[in-house]
Parts: C-alpha cells; structure tokens; sequence
C-alpha cells in the first residue's frame, strides 16, 4: 500500500538513551537495514515485521499512549527505529503526522541516509559508524551540514581506535558546537545476537572499557555526553520490546 510502513513492533518503554533518557517513550521500530555493524543487537528486526498503514500505527500509538487525551494525559515522546527507519520513505509522512499531533519525534539514523527530507520538526539520533562497526565508510557525508542544534549525534565507541578517530571528528567538524554529543560504550552481543551476516570487528584494534572511556573523556575534557542503554540495566541486555 502507498501509505504502509513494514513494522517489526511497537511498544511503550523508557527511553534508554539519548539526552531523553529516562523518560517514558514510545517505540516503533520499523523493519529493514542496509548495515551490518559489527555489535548490532538488533539484528531481528533486519527481516520480517507486518505492513501497517501510517493511519494503523497511529491508531495503536494512540491506543498505547492516549495521545487523544482522554484520560487527561498524554505522552509526547516517541522514537522511530529500526533496523534503519529512514530506508522506508513513508517514514517521512508518519513523522510530520506525528508531529502535526504536538508529539516530540525522535528518529534513530544510522547516518547513511539523507537527513534533509524529514520534517525540520523532527529530531535525529545520527549514530556515526565508528570504525570497529565496520561500517564507517557508509556515512552520508552531507547530514553533518543538516544538523540542527535540537539533533544529536551518537558515537558506539569499542576500541581505542574509535575513541581517536571519533575525537578527531569532533574537532574537524567542531560538533558540539552544532548539536549535543554522545559516547556510548559497545556492550558484548549475546550469543543468541550474534547474527552471522554482522561484520566482524577489526583484529587488529585495541578493545576498550567502559572505564577507560570515560577516563578518556576526562582526560581529555571533551565537550560529550557518556551514555549508558538504561534499559540494559532493567531488563535483560537482550530482551525485546523494552
């Protein structure tokens, strides 16, 4: 259908990162992704999910989140995610629609598909392949001029080399004077993650801990945000729909 978006799930949780972290948001997380990063711990939704019609997943939004207000209370929040949501072109109506509602809109991007075409009103998680995802390269170099002071930019740092290949990106484009920016730590896969087609990580990089990257940031006294998935620490590290 013209107006359908393949959906893996959708569910109601606690935004586990980002400078929203803490908050009760609500999920879609569409099907589908053209990466294959190294730590990927959502590999499930790479295939399957069902076709909705944006009107069907509003309506399930509403149903879960009382975006109508009849109880007198809503909840503003949602997160678009994948996979890679902007793969799917109708994500761009579901979002103004979203945001037509008063409903903050945050969308998860990997950075390799273009910022431009989303509603201004929308705000982008940009993770930027470091290079131990092995999928650096893949970054959609233009989306770094498209920033807006309300995106933010994420680095999933697991060795020492992406600790000094994301400082130097800092400084080259001067990020935190664009938008907030996150470090978060790469969290082992379990084994049930451990998707064959995921790219291997670099043999010859030098693996980091979540203290020494925080210590590096000290040392460093960069201008960053460190980041835990809090939901990693409610629920098990694996666990869907949370």
């Amino acid at each position: 259908m013209a107006d359908s978006l393949l959906v893996h799930e959708i569910y109601l949780s606690l935004q586990g990162e980002s400078t929203f972290a803490g908050l009760p948001c609500a999920f879609v997380r569409l099907t589908g992704c053209d990466l294959r990063c190294s730590y990927c711990d959502t590999a499930y939704a790479f295939t399957g999910g069902q076709s909705m019609t944006i009107d069907e997943i509003i309506a399930e939004l509403q149903k879960q989140c009382d975006f109508a207000g009849e109880t007198g209370d809503t909840l503003p929040l949602v997160e678009i995610t994948g996979g890679e949501p902007l793969l799917q072109k109708n994500v761009h109506t579901l979002m103004r629609r979203l945001c037509d509602m008063d409903v903050t809109v945050l969308v998860e991007t990997s950075g390799a598909h273009d910022i431009g075409a989303s509603d201004p009103r929308v705000r982008h998680i940009m993770d930027w392949k470091c290079p131990s995802s092995g999928e650096a390269e893949k970054m959609f170099a233009n989306n770094i001029t498209l920033l807006k002071p309300s995106d933010e930019v994420k680095f999933v740092l697991g060795t020492a080399e992406d600790y000094d290949w994301a400082k130097a990106q800092l400084t080259e484009y001067r990020l935190s004077e664009r938008c907030p920016v996150l470090f978060s730590w790469v969290a082992p896969l379990q084994s049930q993650q451990q998707d064959e087609s995921l790219k291997p990580a670099p043999a010859d990089h030098t693996p980091i801990t979540r203290r020494e990257l925080v210590e590096c940031i000290i040392r460093d006294k960069l201008r960053v945000r460190y980041q835990l998935q809090m939901h990693k620490f409610i629920w098990p590290p694996d666990e869907q729909g949370v």
